[in-house]
């Protein structure tokens, strides 16, 4: 992604670190099995708040890492997770089409309304599948644009940044996700089309499995 487009969500999700807001437009911790141990990471981790839901469910041999752009999101998130006296979690700066995260280290990922910010999310779906152990899972909550989104949107950082302009259409959504090398797929949830910004989008929750290498 270019600085430009980084910069413009840097600074929409620097503003809103401080309000009192839900900036989700998922559940997808609902969805997960989070059991003792288990080494996770949120993509887009915003405050922090489902990345103290792993760490706490994941206990002391366990390990939660937040993964944001965001400095100031970043900051109210360490200043959550030192309130609550937890430390197996970590925050790290980074962009999704190349997560600072090591290779088959992970046994979860989540990621709620994040990915489609990226003007690149096959890269991002690979990035997922490299970083997750054999037999770990996603689940991500995330939208699709029911027509192809026209360049005018997907040109303009401000339209990227306010959770619109960078959605793919299903079908591209699925063939990112067949081409990262997952290949079962289960629709936890979808909802009937509704207009976000100058689209139209599907809300969704999926998760998957990574059954080979």
């Amino acid at each position: 992604m270019t600085q430009q487009f980084t910069q413009a969500i840097s600074r929409r999700y620097d503003e809103l670190s401080g309000q009192e807001c839900c900036l989700s437009c998922g559940g997808a911790i609902n969805y997960a099995e989070i059991k003792p141990g288990f080494k996770c990471a949120d993509l887009g981790s915003g405050k922090g708040f489902d990345v103290l839901k792993m760490a706490t469910m994941a206990g002391p041999e366990g390990f939660a890492w937040g993964v944001d752009v965001s400095d100031a999101m970043m900051d109210t998130a360490r200043e959550n997770a030192q309130k609550l006296q937890l430390e197996n979690v970590a925050f790290i700066k980074s962009e999704l089409e190349n997560i600072q995260l090591d290779t088959e280290t992970l046994d979860l990922v989540l990621s709620n309304c994040t990915l489609n910010h990226s003007l690149d999310q096959g890269a991002v779906w690979k990035e997922i599948f490299r970083i997750l152990k054999y037999g770990g899972c996603f689940v991500v909550s995330d939208i699709f644009s029911i027509e192809k989104v026209s360049d005018k949107y997907r040109n303009d950082p401000e339209a990227v940044a306010q959770c619109w302009a960078g959605a793919v259409t299903r079908e591209e959504y699925f063939d990112n996700l067949k081409e990262a090398g997952f290949d079962a797929i289960e629709i936890i949830e979808e909802s009937s089309p509704y207009q976000k910004g100058e689209i139209h989008v599907c809300s969704f929750t999926i998760k998957g499995t990574k059954t080979k290498k």
